[in-house]
């Protein structure tokens, strides 16, 4: 689905991505691990372009490169983003952040796609609700609602459950879990709850100081691991 290759990136004369190199397969869940400040958030923003790239390639499936394209293009090539934190418009209601993923999806619907609905019924009750006045849990189902809208093939999530009460980041997991299953979506999760990890996705890549340390089936995900790249 996504093919990373030798991808290096600055902030300035800092260097934070080291040569890496990562595959997302189409229809699997790849949980992005490793402590505060070693670059999954950087990743995530040279993958949907809020970063630029010194060198390397980000793929597609379908050949695109997207080092070469904008943010926008981007979206409408299928690419899903909530980023850290929501940003979500808290002056807008529910209905009004959803419409905004109206406008890069292909067919031109016009109309808030039913099944965003149907997995956040909450979004449906509140949607005459501004997104300011939501909940921390109820704005992060927001954000995901928005990112959906657009119908992509690749939902980035990066730190869903942050700050949010257990029940919904539950909720959570199992519309990821569903979206794969009966959607076929592929998702790149950025997440430091183990128990969640372990339980969603698929396989995990670690990042260490800007550099992948270790990938692998999420079964693979040894003590030996957690105690060297993950344990705070």
């Amino acid at each position: 689905m996504l093919n990373i290759e030798q991808l290096n990136q600055f902030y300035g004369e800092s260097h934070t991505l080291w040569d890496l190199n990562l595959e997302i397969p189409k229809g699997q869940c790849l949980c992005v691990m490793g402590r505060n400040g070693v670059g999954k958030t950087t990743l995530m923003k040279c993958i949907m372009g809020e970063e630029s790239v010194k060198s390397g390639s980000i793929k597609l499936e379908d050949g695109a490169e997207l080092t070469k394209l904008s943010i926008e293009q981007r979206s409408r090539h299928g690419i899903g983003y909530v980023p850290q934190g929501r940003q979500i418009f808290p002056m807008l209601t529910v209905e009004e952040n959803l419409r905004t993923g109206l406008a890069v999806r292909k067919d031109g619907l016009k109309t808030i796609p039913e099944r965003i609905y149907e997995l956040f019924p909450v979004l449906k009750e509140m949607k005459n609700r501004r997104g300011g006045d939501l909940s921390g849990g109820q704005q992060q189902q927001l954000a995901i609602g928005r990112a959906l809208v657009i119908e992509p093939r690749l939902l980035i999530l990066d730190e869903p459950g942050e700050g949010i009460q257990p029940n919904i980041v539950a909720q959570i997991g199992e519309v990821i879990r569903r979206l794969m299953e009966e959607d076929g979506l592929t998702v790149i999760l950025v997440e430091q709850k183990l128990p969640f990890a372990r339980k969603y996705a698929d396989s995990f890549a670690i990042l260490d100081r800007g550099r992948i340390m270790a990938a692998d089936s999420m079964d693979k995900l040894s003590d030996e691991l957690i105690r060297q790249y993950l344990a705070v």
